[in-house]
């Protein structure tokens, strides 16, 4: 059996340049959509008549429809295409999102906070897919990161600009943003010519999860873990943080400006986070990402005015630009050549109970004891993560540049 580089499909030399109009810019438009969302999501459920636990719930409900979406999702890119897989996205993203401007019961909030998820989990691995086939390994840290660092641009922006529509049209100005930018960045996507081709189709050989879980089973235990705790962390920073500003007082717009102000520091780091991971490895930058939103999770209760509360949040967007789609770069890395959507799927599926399981978490000890003992508990279970991180996850780094075709 021969040995087959991984990298590129003939064609241009792919640069981060090359990729810029392609996949970073209707990227940060989906990506400022999101963000105009995401701080109001617990507030708008709240306002449904949600309870603090029901409210965490309904975060939580868009995580666990990523979760549940993220292997057909693999299936789904590996049979039709990135581009096809994100027209799909697109439209279960502007159902749910006019759903959740109709909806009148947090029941049915919920529900489409998890269809949401499904639309997301799509465009997501769709992305992740382009770009691990198509970037060699000496660039790929750059590139993924730079990815993340697109969504935490928007991710910035969009705060603000929910701010703004939430001021003029209540909270629905924030839904009705993201309906407008989603349809927006799909038309970008096709008006826009893929400059690369993705690996040949060996590279998206059918294979069933069955064969990915047995045949992966180290990596999944291993690299897995960590990126199930960054999973945690994440979601539930997006969870505790609007549910402890209204606890100490602050409104909606506030929150907006709190995300907006992490998201500023967060969005600062990513292309240095991707060179250091490029030249050091990935754990250089993995574990400093976890311990810092650890950390800064375990500082939420102390807070009790506007000023503290930013100033967590800075730490927590400081932890979380570290780590910038340092997940989709371990998948990357780890992906085999057959059945790369496939295994890339199962990987963000693993990240994604993290994701869903945070909030859950949240919710669970909320209602057994308070939100400060919820917020304690995530850090406390990131810094175990941060641990098995360094201590268990082997350096992608260091492995061999060249894969074995069709071996694990």
């Amino acid at each position: 059996m021969s040995l087959r580089l991984v990298g590129p499909a003939d064609g241009p030399v792919p640069t981060l340049a090359s990729l810029a109009a392609s996949v970073y810019l209707p990227t940060l438009i989906f990506a400022i959509g999101q963000g105009a969302v995401i701080p109001i999501v617990a507030l708008a459920a709240r306002d449904l008549g949600a309870s603090v636990a029901l409210a965490g719930v309904a975060v939580g409900l868009r995580g666990i429809g990523s979760m549940v979406f993220d292997v057909p999702a693999g299936k789904l890119v590996a049979r039709v295409g990135e581009r096809k897989a994100m027209l799909v996205a697109t439209a279960l993203l502007v159902a749910s999102l006019v759903g959740c401007v109709t909806a009148r019961s947090p029941v049915l909030f919920a529900t489409y906070m998890f269809v949401m998820g499904c639309g997301w989990s799509v465009w997501l691995l769709a992305r992740l897919t382009y770009v691990s086939d198509v970037m060699p390994t000496q660039l790929r840290g750059r590139a993924l990161s730079t990815l993340g660092g697109v969504q935490r641009i928007g991710g910035f922006i969009g705060p603000f600009a929910g701010a703004v529509a939430v001021t003029a049209a209540g909270i629905d100005g924030a839904y009705y943003v993201h309906i407008a930018l989603a349809l927006v960045g799909c038309v970008v996507l096709y008006a826009v010519p893929e400059p690369h081709a993705s690996t040949p189709p060996t590279g998206h050989a059918p294979m069933r999860l069955a064969a990915v879980g047995r045949e992966h089973r180290d990596t999944l235990l291993t690299a897995g873990a960590g990126a199930m705790a960054i999973g945690v962390l994440r979601a539930c920073r997006q969870v505790v943080l609007p549910l402890w500003a209204d606890a100490i007082g602050l409104d909606a717009a506030a929150v907006s400006v709190v995300f907006g102000l992490s998201a500023a520091l967060d969005m600062l780091l990513f292309y240095p986070a991707g060179l250091v991971s490029d030249r050091w490895g990935r754990k250089v930058v993995a574990v400093p990402c976890i311990t810092l939103m650890a950390v800064g999770l375990l500082l939420v209760p102390l807070t009790h005015s506007f000023g503290t509360l930013v100033a967590v949040g800075l730490v927590l967007g400081f932890g979380n630009g570290l780590g910038s789609d340092i997940v989709m770069t371990l998948g990357s890395d780890f992906a085999p050549l057959r059945g790369r959507a496939e295994f890339l799927g199962v990987w963000r599926l693993v990240g994604d109970i993290g994701t869903a399981g945070g909030p859950l978490v949240v919710a669970g000890v909320e209602a057994t004891a308070s939100l400060g003992a919820a917020s304690f508990t995530v850090g406390t279970i990131g810094l175990v993560g941060g641990a098995l991180v360094l201590f268990r996850m082997p350096e992608p780094l260091h492995r061999a540049p060249a894969l074995v075709e069709g071996a694990t």
